[in-house]
């Protein structure tokens, strides 16, 4: 850690602002369309908002920040330490760690949920392919569908947010078009999250993927994928009347993920070379545009 953070979150009196502007920085330079997503919720939850984002992003990017998997597990372990009251030295030390344990305080939010997040990261530090659909689905419900149904939590301000369903399929849709948008950067990387199951049925295996070779076997599998995804989005949508509507700004992004599908399917798409962009105009209007239908 740096002696500017050191300094800035043992300061007397700013610390947990201090550790909030952190939060916020790091979500909009790391996951902005969470960042432009929360602007739209109501000013007094969007630091707790930010906390939720800023941890999930530093626990998905353990792997790039260790320099093995031993490492990254160490760095895993101590989050856990933090959420359950374990760790050695001052947690607040650690600016997202303390803007998370004031979310989880004020907004009285269970801490099981962020250990079962970071145990679903496991995955991350190591090569293993994801072995099937269903297990895919089942990691984008440990770590999108749970951040979906935190954020919920925080928005609901105590009450029950409903919509558990309709976090579970937000979660997967959201979760898969993340990763199919990835493919490019973690094919580099050496990690393969399309599952076994969907790549051998076009014929696909881990090395056409991580050396680069591509072809239409994958354009298939990635095409599946994303039908997967539009079944959730459309399960979702089904479902979303059982939000409270205090909770529904925590589903914003998921706005977004229409486009990035739509993108996809475009004829000059590559999996493996096509970045998946939208103008930062067009996110904002989306976002704008789902915040007023509530």
């Amino acid at each position: 850690m740096t002696e500017e953070v050191r300094a800035g979150v043992s300061g007397a009196g700013g610390s947990l602002d201090f550790a909030h502007r952190h939060c916020e920085g790091l979500v909009r330079a790391g996951d902005p369309d969470r960042y432009f997503a929360t602007l739209f919720a109501p000013a007094a939850a969007r630091p707790h908002l930010f906390a939720l984002y800023a941890f999930s992003l530093t626990i998905a990017r353990v792997r790039e920040a260790a320099s093995n998997p031993m490492a990254g597990e160490i760095r895993l372990q101590w989050w856990r330490d933090a959420l359950q009251g374990e760790a050695r030295g001052d947690v607040r030390a650690n600016p997202v760690a303390a803007a998370l344990e004031d979310a989880i305080v004020t907004r009285r939010l269970g801490r099981q949920p962020f250990v079962d997040l970071i145990d679903a990261r496991v995955f991350d530090l190591y090569d293993d392919p994801m072995p099937r659909l269903n297990d895919l689905e089942g990691y984008c419900g440990e770590t999108a569908s749970s951040l979906f149904r935190l954020a919920s939590l925080v928005l609901a301000e105590g009450a029950e947010p409903g919509g558990a369903a309709a976090a579970g399929h937000a979660g997967v849709a959201y979760g898969i078009t993340g990763l199919l948008r990835a493919l490019p950067w973690h094919a580099r990387s050496g990690q393969v999250y399309l599952p076994g199951d969907v790549l051998r049925t076009h014929g696909v295996t881990r090395e056409d993927i991580v050396t680069g070779r591509g072809g239409p076997g994958l354009v298939g599998a990635c095409a599946d994928l994303r039908a997967v995804a539009r079944r959730h989005l459309k399960a979702y949508r089904g479902a979303r009347h059982a939000i409270l509507p205090a909770a529904r700004p925590a589903f914003l992004p998921l706005a977004l993920s229409e486009d990035y599908l739509d993108r996809m399917e475009q004829g000059t798409h590559d999996p493996l070379n096509s970045a998946v962009e939208i103008p930062r105009w067009r996110r904002l209007w989306r976002l704008w545009r789902a915040a007023r239908a509530g």
